[in-house]
């Protein structure tokens, strides 16, 4: 595996790639790796020639009071998990490297990110929707990959792609979780033992395929059943319906969906 950091180098080693006719397959993440993004780089490894995972903390989809500062950074552990899981680059730019003094260039979705955690976190979305078209425009992968634990945001990236006539294909893999259920996250690091406890109700109230105004130990964000495609929400659950959670876990946000 080689390790880039510039997007003049992360070009040039792409460039040569193509010219030989492999595929690319790219998996963006923020770090603080898990089997869940472990699982994302075998999807694409499984799809393409050459598997490329970016590492960067995106500070432009965090909001003032979110957790930019302390989200968990461990690149060492990082490139150990990612060498071990057989992946070609690891692309990990710097915030100056991403954006350049003088940055004023963003992309916004306008209707996908309205609902749900486009409620609650303003601004998250255009940050991910930037971020995201630089680096598809950086790594010109063949196919990309996100995890359904991040629903809105992969839709609102497939959406980016057809509206923008990007030739990226953009998969959703499957949820990974642990034993117990609880969706695997960098945050979950942030959670007590006793906290997790409680975090594991999501998942329980999920399954329960009906909305509910309360869970134990957890404060509610919001819990919706969603129109997958449409991500509007609608009146009755049945099958093919999303729902969602946004919760707080003391001071922990984790996100989680089924679809029915």
């Amino acid at each position: 595996m080689i390790l880039v950091r510039k997007v003049k180098k992360i070009r040039k080693v792409i460039k040569d790639i193509k010219d030989k006719g492999n595929t690319v397959g790219f998996v963006p993440t923020m770090g603080a790796l898990h089997e869940g993004h472990l699982s994302l780089v075998r999807g694409a490894g499984r799809k393409c020639d050459v598997v490329v995972v970016s590492i960067f903390v995106n500070p432009t989809q965090f909001g003032p009071k979110e957790d930019f500062s302390k989200y968990p950074r461990q690149l060492r552990k990082d490139i150990q998990k990612l060498k071990s899981a057989s992946v070609d680059i690891l692309f990990a730019p710097d915030a100056a490297e991403m954006y350049p003094q003088g940055y004023s260039t963003y992309v916004n979705e306008e209707e996908l990110s309205k609902e749900m955690c486009g409620l609650h976190r303003e601004g998250h979305f255009r940050g991910v929707a930037t971020v995201v078209t630089k680096l598809f425009n950086i790594i010109q992968p063949d196919v990309a990959i996100f995890g359904q634990k991040d629903y809105q945001q992969a839709l609102i990236v497939k959406r980016i792609t057809r509206d923008l006539n990007m030739p990226v294909a953009v998969e959703i893999a499957k949820t990974v979780r642990e034993a117990d259920g609880l969706a695997m996250s960098s945050r979950n690091a942030y959670l007590s033992e006793e906290e997790r406890k409680k975090a594991l109700g999501i998942y329980q109230a999920l399954k329960r395929k009906k909305i509910v105004k309360k869970i134990d130990g957890v404060e509610l964000e919001y819990f919706m059943a969603m129109d997958k495609d449409l991500l509007k929400p609608v009146k009755k659950i049945k099958k093919g319906t999303l729902l969602a959670i946004a919760a707080r876990v003391g001071k922990t946000r984790l996100i989680d969906n089924i679809i029915v």
